[in-house]
């Protein structure tokens, strides 16, 4: 084993205080972390971390290795990534994190093209619904589907999504249609709940500037199909991207409302560390995902739109006024 691999396994351990965790994150068993400190430490001749039995804290000798090695792990990537950058094909681990249900539909269904156009590229997919720090977690590459305000990140625009107001026949046959976005303050709204989620605000559009709500519901989650799920059984009203549910609307399982009232669309992004240079791993999945993401998600939506579904609504009351009209002007001829 390495000494780099062995430095880089130790500045793991004391940022996360913790070998298990630690071993997680680098698919490393307990046992093998602590071989390679021990190793580590028989190299360097001193003790670098006390140990208990729930965590590890470093020595000031350890310490002060580890301020250094930030340094020397920090050179070494700037020189992977020139090396990469002038004549290497991308290459190493691309450690990404993505919504659960866009990776679901849309990624993880391209994950095999994409290693076949780079054979030298491991990907590992991270799914999770919650804003995970980039940094501290060592992830690559952020797909977000959200309103985006971290300004510390690289953000790389995909596209805007279309969100929509949902609910089955069932649930409005039994608690009413809101015909206006306070009426929402009425029902049972499911929410996407997580640290830092403000899903519990929702925010919609109108003539007159947007408009929060602080909207509730008995049914929360960390996953957004489970909230789709609930949806088709009738216990709420639900927010989501319209590519997400624009199969169940097309064929009558979902009702959209308050058209007129649409929710701020979400930015389909991805996310990445500044870096000054940016590895060939994460530039080719970036370039990629810009030329995929919205070829797939247009394939979901197959020419549905927010714009479509007010004209689709809008034809019913269009041909109940002309009824209305022809049987008045009838009477007055009677």
């Amino acid at each position: 084993m390495s000494l780099l691999e062995n430095i880089r396994v130790y500045v793991r351990v004391v940022e996360q205080d913790s070998m298990s965790a630690a071993g997680r994150q680098l698919r490393l068993s307990p046992a093998v972390v602590s071989h390679r400190i021990q190793t580590l430490e028989a190299h360097l001749g001193v003790r670098l971390l006390n140990r208990t039995t729930r965590r590890v804290q470093p020595t000031e000798q350890g310490m002060a290795f580890y301020q250094a090695c930030q340094d020397v792990l920090a050179a070494v990537e700037r020189a992977e990534n020139v090396a990469a950058g002038v004549g290497g094909a991308p290459q190493g681990t691309l450690r990404v994190t993505a919504p659960l249900g866009f990776a679901r539909r849309i990624l993880a269904p391209l994950v095999p093209e994409f290693l076949e156009l780079h054979p030298e590229v491991t990907l590992q997919l991270r799914l999770s619904e919650h804003i995970i720090d980039l940094l501290n977690e060592s992830v690559d590459v952020a797909v977000r589907m959200a309103i985006l305000t971290d300004s510390s990140l690289i953000s790389r625009k995909i596209m805007d999504c279309e969100r929509v107001l949902c609910a089955s026949p069932a649930y409005l046959s039994e608690h009413g249609t809101p015909e206006k976005p306070e009426d929402l303050l009425d029902h049972h709204c499911l929410l996407l709940r997580f640290p830092g989620s403000q899903q519990y605000r929702w925010t919609l559009q109108s003539r007159d500037g947007p408009r929060t709500l602080s909207v509730h519901g008995r049914f929360d989650a960390d996953d957004g199909d489970v909230l789709t799920t609930w949806t088709l059984d009738g216990r709420g009203i639900v927010m989501k991207p319209l590519w997400e549910v624009a199969e169940e609307i097309r064929d009558g399982r979902l009702v959209p409302l308050l058209l007129d009232h649409p929710p701020e669309p979400a930015s389909l992004s991805m996310l990445y560390p500044h870096r000054r240079l940016l590895p060939a791993k994460v530039k080719v999945f970036a370039d990629f995902a810009v030329s995929r993401f919205a070829e797939e998600v247009a394939k979901h939506l197959d020419g549905l739109s927010l714009e479509s579904l007010r004209q689709a609504a809008a034809e019913p009351a269009k041909k109940t006024a002309g009824g209305r009209k022809r049987k008045e002007a009838a009477s007055t001829k009677g």
